[in-house]
């Protein structure tokens, strides 16, 4: 008989010594709701996504409530294009009519919808795929751009606003222990089908079930400053701060906004964190130093 521990045991003991350190946070967290969205590189890349629904599956078997929002733009860009149909953005948003909303809810509803949930599945999960049309889970109305420095506002076609969240279909989903995945569609008061910005759409949810956590992965570390260091975390009022400063500009302008809303309507906190690392949202969790940068009420 060897005394010495072999290989296997020394790898069991090691997660063990893990999940004893991860367990003050996952306590907190318990029956709790995180919405994330995501999209960018951690979708499109095989390698990526496997981990990203590895790490979905986890934070469902620990007691969390995951609530997965996607977006699609790369995809919805490549169809529209391969289809000879043209689009343009107005302040980062697509300007969408009735022949591009068919196509944009095909790839969002459809292909990309259904693949995370397969990734999800085949990782041990149970995902259900839906769209905010179903079930009437998120009601819009048509967006009107207003620009600073200009007297109209811009028409943007079917693109949308959440209105109202249907949080009915969500807590059944929590008590059916199911994962749903939601295309950013929404449904107008005529029916109208809406295409909604994912990030908005996360936020939306996350405020409708006062969430404990909203993370929205991106491509970059986080929230930098003027020196382009890192900011690791900051509350509400001195993200708007540094907004009106222009620290924070161009597209991580509405992000932030999203976030600064959601913990304003009783989110408890919205990160911004980086989808192309490896767990970046269990490292947030499930550590003291936490991932990306996190936005608080206070």
């Amino acid at each position: 008989m060897v005394d010495a521990p072999d290989k296997l045991t020394k790898e069991w003991v090691r997660k063990a010594e893990i999940l004893s350190e991860a367990l003050p946070f996952m306590r907190r967290y318990t029956n709790e709701y995180v919405v994330i969205k995501y999209g960018g590189n951690a979708m499109v890349d095989p390698k990526a996504a496997k981990s990203f629904a590895r790490d979905i599956v986890l934070l469902h078997q620990v007691g969390l409530h995951p609530i997965v929002v996607h977006g699609g733009g790369p995809q919805i860009a490549e169809m529209l294009e391969k289809l000879n149909i043209k689009t343009k953005f107005i302040n980062g948003l697509r300007v969408t009519n009735e022949e591009a909303i068919d196509i944009i809810e095909m790839v969002l509803s459809g292909s990309i919808n259904k693949r995370i949930v397969e990734a999800i599945n085949t990782a041990g999960g149970f995902a259900v795929g839906i769209s905010g049309k179903d079930g009437n889970l998120i009601q819009a109305e048509r967006l009107k751009l207003e620009i600073s420095n200009q007297e109209s506002s811009h028409d943007l076609g079917l693109v949308g606003n959440p209105k109202k969240i249907n949080t009915a279909i969500l807590n059944s989903f929590q008590t059916s222990k199911i994962i749903p995945v939601i295309a950013p569609i929404g449904v107008g008061p005529e029916g109208e089908t809406f295409n909604i910005n994912a990030d908005t759409v996360a936020g939306a949810i996350a405020s409708a079930l006062s969430a404990k956590r909203l993370y929205i992965l991106t491509d970059v570390p986080g929230v930098l400053d003027k020196n382009n260091d890192l900011i690791t975390d900051m509350t509400a009022d001195q993200a708007q701060a540094l907004i009106d400063d222009k620290i924070i500009s161009g597209g991580m302008i509405p992000k932030i906004q999203t976030c600064i809303d959601a913990v304003s309507n009783g989110v408890g906190g919205a990160v911004i964190i980086d989808g192309r690392l490896n767990h970046a949202i269990l490292v947030e969790i499930f550590s003291d130093g936490g991932a990306g940068t996190l936005i608080a009420p206070i």
